[in-house]
This record gives structure tokens, C-alpha cells and sequence, in this order.
């Protein structure tokens, strides 16, 4: 055990918690109208907690112990096997103790399932959330993150790159909250009534608590305070410059004006687009990865969501989607040693490549949909999936919830 690579990754752990109470929350909250913003941040900690839960009781071993190749198996359940707390033993993964492997990747599973209530934020009834939720973390994220990531899982023996979750996290969770907005339907009066973010400064205040935490979530992910570790880290930074400064640009020339909604959304997409990314890639590579992120995923919120005809409240699919799809993508280019990765010695190798790469990206988005589908269908059954018309007109705060943010 090396007690460095413990005390990374431990406080990496300590980061991505941060990225989603306050970041995620205060970023969400801050884009849903005042008298939703209570209700989103409930859903975003409570769906964080449960899917930490249902990590320790089964998700972890399911996802990263021996298998098949969508499923682990159950040696791991409780985090069985771990310690031995009565010998003062711990199993070690790598160069740390399982147990910590464990924990940080638990952030990993809670984080994914906050972000897709974005896609039915201010309609969906607080029950509802929490079923789908259970079925959605156990069915999609668990076997994707298994086939990813875990020794035999299907796209890790193909090859498939992704260093901290572009697949996993992004693209699942975009689907996800996309297949939401769908099933659960448009916001009463979207199209036709304002619906503009009611507190800009928490979003900001949200995005950069987003981009703190994410060194944790992408350099966290070598596991070790090691050179590509540190690869990860400037990587993060750079892209996510990039990506807030092509955001600025594109909706300049297209809007007229910079605004503050652009840039925090820009650095959301360039951490989004270079986290498969971080730790594959040289920062010319990741400088890039974030500039095109950045300006596909101002596509994503204008032009494809009108496309797609989805109410996705807080553009989910727009920025963790696209921008996943775009990291996912690049990262196969630029991890060539060609143009400054560390990965495929000759060119020619580029094409298999990329078809793992869209393979994977393709294989997330049918999986996760599909699953994402039938947990609404149930949780529909079970619970009821919508609040009544008059209560989304008031508001989900005081009628879900019994409080209000704001006393007037």
C-alpha cells in the first residue's frame, strides 16, 4: 500500500462528493425557476445518497468483481471479503486498500444518477424519482460501468478508452434524463411561457464547485499521485478553458452577446467532454477536445434539443451527452502518439479504434435508454410519475415538500 496514492485518492473521493452537494446542486438549483429550486436540490442529495447505498449493498460487486461481460458477481455484496476489522486486514487494490477503490467509486455511481434529474426537473414527483433511481443505478449504470471498466467486461476486452467516465457517467446519464424528458413529458406551458433561470449566481457558483471537484473525478481516476495523475489534472484545467472560451465565442456570433449562463455551461461541457479523455490524451489534445465540446454542445441546447423535441429542463443531454459523445470520440484520436498521446504507435490501428469507440458510445446509449425507459414505465405504475396540473403550477417546493427558498 503506498500512502500517497491513499491520501489522492481519498481526497479525490472528497472532491467528487463536492462536485454534487453543493456543485451539482447549486448548479441545477440555480436553473430551475424559484419556486422549484427546493425540490431540485432534494432530488439531486437524495438521489446521490440512495445510489451510495445501493452501491454498498450490491452495486460495486456487481460492477467490478468477476463476471460476464455486462455483470460481476456477488463475492463483494456489503463489502464482503474487504477488511477484517477484528486482524486489522484490508484487501488492497493496486497500491490501495479496496475499500478506498470502493468509496471513490461510489461518488461515481451517485453523481451519474443526480445528473439525470436535470431531464424531468419541475414535473416529476419526488417518489417517482427515488423508484427510478433504485431500478436505473441497478440495470443501467452498474452493467455499464462493468463493461467499461472491469477485467472482462465486453467493451473493456474490446478496448473501448474511456479514463474516467465519459461512457459511463456522461452518455448514460444524458440518455437517461433525455428518455425522461420524453416519457415524462414538457413543462406546463413550455414553449409558450418564460421559464428562465431564476438565480444565475448560484449556477455559477455551482459550475466552479463543478470544476474544483472534477480534478478529483478525472485525475482521481489514475488512482495513484502518479505522472499520469498529474497528466489528468492539467488536462482538466486546459480543456475546460478552452471549452468556456469556444461556448463565449459561438454564442457571441450566434446570439449577439456573451452571457454568464454560456460560460458556466461551457465549463460543464469541457469537463464533460474531456473526461474520457484526461489521463489518454496530451493537453494539445485535451485543449482541442475542450474547444470542440464547447461549441457542439451550444448545438446540443439549441439546435438538436429543438430536433429532438424534448423539454430537458437543464439541457442534461445536451451537455453530458454531446459532450460525452465528442470526448468519447476524440479520445480515440488523440490518444495516438501521432497527435501527442501516450497510446497507438501507428496510425493504421486509428480506425478499430474509433469503432470501439462509437461501439461503446452506441451500446451505452441503447442500454441506458431502453433501461432508462421501462424505470419510468414502472415507476409510473408504482408511484405515479407526474404531479397534478395545479401543483407544477405552484410549484413543487411547498407542495411536494411543505417549504419555500424564498419568504417575500
Amino acid at each position: 500500500m503506498d500512502k500517497a496514492d491513499l491520501a489522492w485518492v481519498s481526497l479525490s473521493t472528497l472532491l467528487v462528493l463536492l462536485m454534487v452537494v453543493p456543485g451539482l446542486a447549486l448548479f441545477y438549483g440555480g436553473l430551475v425557476r424559484a419556486k422549484n429550486v427546493l425540490s431540485v436540490l432534494l432530488q439531486v442529495i437524495s438521489t446521490f445518497t440512495l445510489a451510495v447505498v445501493l452501491w454498498f449493498m450490491y452495486g460495486y460487486s456487481l460492477a467490478f468483481t468477476e463476471g460476464n461481460a455486462f455483470f460481476g458477481g456477488f463475492e463483494r455484496m456489503m463489502f464482503s471479503g474487504m477488511f477484517d476489522l477484528a486482524n486489522g486486514q484490508f484487501a488492497v487494490s493496486g497500491s490501495i486498500p479496496e475499500l478506498s477503490f470502493a468509496a471513490f467509486q461510489a461518488t461515481f455511481a451517485g453523481i451519474t444518477c443526480a445528473l439525470v434529474v436535470g431531464g424531468f426537473a419541475e414535473r416529476m414527483r419526488y417518489g417517482a424519482v427515488l423508484i427510478f433511481t433504485f431500478i436505473w443505478m441497478t440495470l443501467a449504470y452498474v452493467p455499464i460501468a462493468h463493461m467499461v471498466w472491469a477485467e472482462g467486461g465486453w467493451l473493456f476486452e474490446r478496448g473501448a478508452l474511456d479514463f474516467a467516465g465519459g461512457t459511463v457517467v456522461h452518455i448514460n446519464a444524458g440518455v437517461a434524463a433525455l428518455v425522461g424528458a420524453w416519457v415524462v413529458g414538457a413543462r406546463l406551458g413550455y414553449g409558450r411561457e418564460p421559464m428562465q433561470p431564476h438565480n444565475l449566481s448560484m449556477t455559477l457558483t455551482g459550475a466552479s464547485l463543478l470544476w474544483v471537484g472534477w480534478f478529483g473525478f478525472n485525475a482521481g481516476s489514475a488512482l495513484a499521485a502518479s505522472q499520469t495523475m498529474t497528466l489528468a489534472f492539467f488536462n482538466t484545467l486546459l480543456a475546460t478553458c478552452g471549452a468556456v472560451l469556444s461556448w463565449l465565442v459561438v454564442e457571441w456570433k450566434v446570439k449577439g452577446h456573451p452571457s454568464l449562463l454560456g460560460a458556466s455551461s461551457g465549463a460543464v461541457a469541457g469537463l464533460v467532454g474531456v473526461t474520457p479523455a484526461a489521463g489518454l490524451v496530451g493537453p494539445g489534445g485535451a485543449l482541442l477536445i475542450g474547444i470542440v465540446a464547447g461549441a457542439a454542445c451550444v448545438w446540443g441546447v439549441s439546435g438538436l434539443k429543438s430536433s429532438l423535441k424534448a423539454d430537458d429542463s437543464l439541457d442534461v443531454f445536451g451537455i453530458h451527452g454531446v459532450g460525452g459523445i465528442v470526448g468519447a470520440m476524440l479520445t480515440g484520436v488523440f490518444n495516438a502518439q501521432a497527435f501527442g498521446g501516450p497510446g497507438l504507435e501507428s496510425l493504421s490501428g486509428l480506425p478499430w479504434q474509433l469503432w470501439v469507440q462509437l461501439e461503446g458510445i452506441l451500446i451505452t446509449i441503447a442500454w441506458s435508454g431502453l433501461v432508462a425507459w421501462g424505470a419510468y414505465k414502472v415507476a409510473d405504475k408504482l408511484y405515479g410519475l407526474r404531479v397534478s396540473p395545479d401543483e407544477e403550477r405552484e410549484g413543487l417546493d411547498i407542495h411536494s415538500h411543505g417549504e419555500t427558498a424564498y419568504h417575500f
